[in-house]
């Protein structure tokens, strides 16, 4: 199939890019003719052909719009046999809603005072996505569930589709390798217990709970360490305040989010609002458990096997779950999660993605 992709430029390395630029390599293994049109300059992936959108300096509001209309001209030029765009854009056959519902995301978030005209954007667009594209791929079932109650969207129309995670990248076998050497560079001791924070976007993604959590526990030598970008400053306040400041470790954002997997002991997540973070995936993969929170799309693939799902504001129940983890044997836990991640590869995202397709195709 001659498939177009409409989306942001992606890199090889963060979460939602490193999803993004997987699927389009399976997609090309599949024998796919495979295209991306969007804004910025876009690193080269043998198989994917790059169509630019000359996207001009503007605010988010002006910038959303302006990539819907000059990506429009590219979709309807014919000779697609499937247009999916992972925005909010104007024509498309399958709408991959990774980012979920917008008006879900502001629910589960209270009343945001800034940004107005930005909201009010996003959800005009987004009415018209759900209302107007032919399929509708949601990344986690509570997503799905989220699309059709805000929006009436039927079963015949939306779809669950998990993305797939690189097992190559992500292994267990990575903690021999990077472990001692990450801590170091961190000052994290080598006998520690380390919690790891991944995610930019404090706010949304839960730090406050997991600051809360660390100084629940018994043990006065663990450590969270934080790795994403946001604005710090509340949080450190915060840390300060409950007196485990100086076990909190800002990492910053970086490339190589799989060295602070073989760092860590488990990955502690308790995301407001989350369709689904690629960075469970990547932990289960690496051997990692995860500690998350009921509402992430995340939480579908988490069992007491390999973790534990707590609400997302439950710091002292966060706590309770990463002591009961503690007390687990370390290498039945790394097993049970890497099992837990084994099934979601890229290839079988293609496969459900192709299906979708042939749906498509159907109702034509």
């Amino acid at each position: 199939m001659k498939i177009l992709i409409i989306a942001r430029p992606y890199a090889f390395h963060g979460g939602v890019e490193s999803a993004t630029a997987g699927l389009m390599r399976a997609l090309v293994a599949h024998g796919h003719d495979v295209h991306r049109a969007g804004p910025g300059r876009q690193q080269a992936q043998p198989g994917v052909t790059e169509h630019p959108l000359p996207m001009p300096p503007l605010p988010s509001p002006a910038r959303a719009v302006a990539l819907a209309l000059l990506a429009a001209p590219v979709a309807r030029r014919g000779g697609w046999d499937v247009v999916q765009s992972h925005e909010r854009t104007f024509v498309q056959d399958v709408y991959r809603a990774g980012e979920g519902a917008h008006r879900a995301y502001l629910e589960a978030m209270g009343s945001r005072g800034g940004r107005r005209v930005h909201h009010a954007v996003t959800l005009a667009l987004e009415r018209r996505v759900f209302a107007r594209t032919p399929q509708i791929v949601a990344i986690s079932r509570r997503s799905a569930d989220d699309i059709a109650r805000h929006y009436a969207v039927p079963p015949p129309r939306l779809s669950v589709v998990y993305n797939g995670v690189d097992l190559e990248r992500f292994h267990p076998a990575l903690r021999a390798r990077h472990r001692d050497a990450a801590r170091a560079d961190a000052d994290v001791p080598a006998t520690a217990y380390a919690m790891l924070f991944a995610g930019s976007g404090f706010e949304r993604k839960g730090l406050s709970t997991a600051i809360r959590a660390l100084a629940h526990l018994g043990d006065g030598g663990a450590r969270l360490l934080v790795l994403g970008r946001g604005d710090a400053a509340p949080y450190r306040r915060l840390a300060g305040e409950l007196g485990v400041a100086g076990r909190v470790v800002w990492l910053g954002a970086r490339p190589d989010i799989e060295r602070w997997y073989a760092a860590a002991d488990v990955l502690v997540l308790p995301t407001r609002y989350e369709p689904f973070g690629n960075v469970h995936l990547e932990a289960l993969a690496s051997g990692l458990p995860v500690v998350t929170s009921a509402v992430a799309g995340g939480a579908e693939v988490v069992d007491d096997r390999c973790g534990a799902v707590v609400a997302s504001d439950d710091a002292a129940g966060f706590a309770a779950a990463l002591e009961k983890l503690r007390g687990r044997n370390a290498a039945e836990l790394r097993d049970a999660a890497r099992a837990a991640a084994e099934p979601l590869t890229f290839a079988r995202q293609v496969q459900a993605l192709e299906e979708v397709y042939r749906r498509l195709g159907r109702n034509r």
